[in-house]
């Protein structure tokens, strides 16, 4: 039995008080409405729809290779309209699974709970049990099965005080679906037409109705506000943080560390306070990542300590590295074995061979490194003319100076030594001292700048 799925993601989402649709709001580095999608790829779906609205066009294109369809709801006339957008280009058979664009924290094995209790021609519901159900459609069962939702105007008092409520999200067969909500109305205060009147529908066409409870309400909450989106990332961060110490990791504080995207790590990592995770991120065996960290898009070999405050980005290492504190990697940077970066040292587009040091406020770009290199404070490869960028090869062995300019194009031979102070426009032979420092002179009766009035 095939499985079709929809996506209502057409809200306008006024309480985000946002430019940005809603389901475009970000969450642990991507947009709410990309961990719905990452829910459905485990279901094995035929056909998934994505039902969007306000944005117009800029949903669809931050998805332009999810592999999904996508249906126009122009008209804002309620999520049982909404589904409507979605069904002519459906299959006619299987099942149909209704699920929500801000409702980003459900797990696939919900939903595959769902599915498995329903038969062709029955109809499933996700509930959830809460402390206060205070606003909510009461679920009222009938020896096991779900025969109607009670709004709590309308409720008993004994309905009242049930704690189970409707999420929204349904299953039902596809030809069924497709004559319930040919006959819903819109004869209500809001004029819309609501998808839950098609629940009434299946009682009383004797469709039998499971109700199947979400283990917490945190997985079917839904996200309207700037508030609820903090919540949500919270909560979706205490998940990933717990299935990381699941597998070894180790946290000083797993309420201080945030993932944006996807972190993997090997044995025996510790992470400390304030580190932040964005993009693909692979930590190897061992390594220690201290606080105030943000690391993007970048593998760090094993045994690899980043100390406190650094930036790394685009960047790769090798084992037994050290990096910081203060220090910036920039995209394109790699790291061989046993290489330090000390603080407020940047690197961007280099290659630095094992061994290597750069350990103080010093600038390397568009360079070369050998191995074995010590390269002093203060030294900066000049790699920019104002319209192109050079390179800098530095060869096995070298020791560069304090305070040296390396002026690309330029290389610098194997063992060779630059004195400090220098500023290197040609080739520094190997094995030899380079210098370059004009004759110290004291100029008599300079006067320095007056202040302007």
């Amino acid at each position: 039995m095939g499985l079709s799925i929809i996506i209502l993601a057409a809200g306008q989402g006024m309480r985000m008080r946002s430019e940005l649709p809603k389901v475009l709001q970000p969450l642990a580095g991507r947009p709410m409405l990309a961990h719905v999608l990452a829910c459905t790829r485990a279901l094995d779906a035929g056909d998934v729809c994505v039902v969007y609205g306000h944005g117009g066009e800029a949903v669809p294109a931050a998805f332009n290779d999810a592999g999904v369809r996508w249906a126009l709801q122009s008209e804002q006339l309620g999520t049982g309209h909404a589904v409507q957008q979605a069904m002519p280009e459906m299959q006619q058979d299987g099942m149909v699974l209704i699920l929500f664009g801000d409702v980003p924290l459900l797990l696939p094995g919900t939903l595959q709970r769902l599915i498995g209790v329903t038969d062709a021609g029955e109809m499933a519901i996700l509930t959830v049990e809460v402390e206060d159900p205070t606003g909510y459609g009461r679920i009222v069962r009938d020896d096991g099965d779900v025969v109607k939702i009670v709004e709590e105007e309308d409720a008993t008092s004994e309905e009242r005080a049930i704690r189970e409520i409707n999420t929204g999200v349904m299953l039902c067969s596809a030809p069924t679906l497709k004559r319930w909500l040919d006959r819903l109305g819109n004869d209500n205060a809001q004029g819309e037409y609501y998808l839950t009147d098609v629940i009434a529908m299946a009682v009383a066409d004797d469709v039998r109705v499971h109700g199947v409870k979400a283990d917490n309400w945190v997985e079917v909450m839904g996200i309207n506000d700037k508030k609820q989106l903090a919540e949500a990332e919270r909560a979706l961060q205490a998940r990933l943080v717990d299935d990381l110490m699941s597998q070894g990791v180790g946290f000083a504080d797993p309420s201080r560390v945030d993932i944006r995207g996807n972190l993997t790590c090997g044995k025996d990592v510790f992470i400390d306070i304030n580190a932040v995770f964005e993009g693909d991120v692979s930590l190897g065996d061992g390594v220690r990542v201290e606080s105030n960290n943000l690391i993007r898009d970048s593998q760090l070999g094993s045994r690899t300590l980043v100390h406190s405050n650094c930036h790394i980005e685009g960047a790769t290492t090798g084992d037994n590295c050290e990096i910081g504190p203060f220090a910036r990697l920039r995209p394109g940077t790699t790291l061989a074995d046993d290489v330090k970066v000390g603080n407020f040292v940047e690197i961007k587009k280099s290659e630095v061979a094992d061994g290597s040091k750069i350990n103080h406020l010093s600038y390397i770009g568009d360079s070369k490194i050998g191995k074995g290199v010590n390269i002093g404070a203060g030294t900066i490869t000049c790699n920019y003319d104002g319209t192109n960028k050079y390179i800098t090869t530095i060869g096995d062995g070298a020791f560069i100076g304090s305070g040296v300019n390396l002026v690309a194009p330029v290389d610098i031979g194997r063992g060779a030594t630059i004195g400090a102070g220098s500023t290197i426009t040609k080739a520094a032979p190997k094995d030899k001292l380079t210098l370059e420092r004009s004759e110290q002179v004291t100029v008599e009766g300079w006067k320095g700048p007056a202040k302007n009035n």
